[in-house]
């Protein structure tokens, strides 16, 4: 595969990272803490998707060749996700009595419930959607790129999507009360701003995301009850690598570390090609810098970016 194939599947890739982080991002800045149960919001959302277009089939006509159906599918593992989200909000997290460190713990008990209910449910073997395989864009494979249409519609949904939020945030009453929210609650609270009403908002519009993310990570690779847990931790190291309650710097740390993700097959390839070091070291970078290392890979350099930067890419100081 071309440098150019490594990195449309990359931009595949972060399309779901972003998703995911900005919503993880949103839910921090306003409700003071980091959910550990997001990524299996995220399951959730594939799931729901998985069993309604399981129901509604494909009806009809197609766009980047997934039926309408799926599009239905997609507003209902959206819907389901910001439907259980609010739900924990109200039923477990606002009736507690702790600070965001107890919360924090309390939402990794409340990702085991997540994981194990829809494990009861499916089981734990990976599934699929019930779609049919698609063939490399032909016109794209000359370039040594082999994505489909469906990972088209991956990105244009994800573009869709992220450019809604960013209208919302700027240009609506909705989002300058968020941003109000998140730069001082205190002082927002005393302006007469329902902050309880926009919390509520920020759990439906991240855990929607996240529900979303979640169905694309599922039609990008497969489905299982652990595919959120397995990338909630790509998904924080956006986050922080973009500045911890920056929904912008989510933006642009979950598309670095999801184009590092993917592009971890290619650094092997040019550690290989590069004669600047004795043959044990190449072989060993070379088994080192593979895809199952992708994670860690991200992780490094995540770190490096933060040793130079601690506040992250739009933290504190950022311009």
């Amino acid at each position: 595969m071309t440098v150019l194939g490594y990195l449309a599947n990359g931009l595949v890739f972060s399309s779901i990272i972003v998703l995911g982080s900005i919503g993880l991002s949103l839910v921090y800045s306003i409700a003071d803490f980091a959910n550990f149960a997001h990524g299996d919001t995220m399951t959730i959302g594939a799931y729901t998707s998985l069993v309604t277009f399981g129901a509604v089939g494909g009806l009809g006509g197609a766009v980047l060749g997934l039926p309408y159906g799926f599009f239905v599918a997609l507003v209902a593992g959206i819907a389901a996700a910001a439907i259980v989200a609010v739900g924990t909000e109200k039923l477990i997290y606002e009736p507690l009595d702790v600070d965001s460190i107890g919360l924090l713990i309390t939402s990794i008990g409340i990702a085991f419930i997540y994981r194990a209910v829809i494990q009861i449910r499916f089981g734990s073997d990976f599934t699929r959607f019930d779609l049919q395989p698609l063939r490399p864009i032909e016109s794209l494979v000359p370039y040594g790129v082999r994505i489909t249409l469906h990972d088209l519609a991956i990105v244009a949904s994800a573009v869709v999507l992220v450019v809604g939020l960013h209208v919302l945030l700027q240009y609506t009453d909705l989002g300058r009360k968020m941003r109000a929210m998140a730069d001082n609650p205190d002082l927002a609270r005393v302006s007469g701003i329902r902050t309880k009403r926009v919390k509520l908002w920020t759990w439906v519009i991240g855990a929607g995301l996240a529900g979303a993310g979640g169905v694309f990570l599922g039609l990008f690779n497969q489905l299982s009850p652990r595919m959120g847990f397995n990338l909630l931790l790509v998904i924080f190291a956006a986050v922080i690598l973009g500045g911890i309650g920056s929904v912008y710097g989510a933006m642009a740390g979950g598309f670095l570390i999801g184009m590092i993700n993917q592009l971890t097959p290619f650094f092997s390839t040019v550690v290989e090609a590069l004669p600047i070091w004795p043959g044990w070291l190449a072989t060993a970078l070379e088994n080192l810098i593979t895809i199952e290392y992708a994670n860690a890979i991200a992780f490094l350099i995540m770190v490096a970016v933060l040793l130079v930067r601690p506040n992250g890419i739009a933290g504190e100081g950022a311009t």
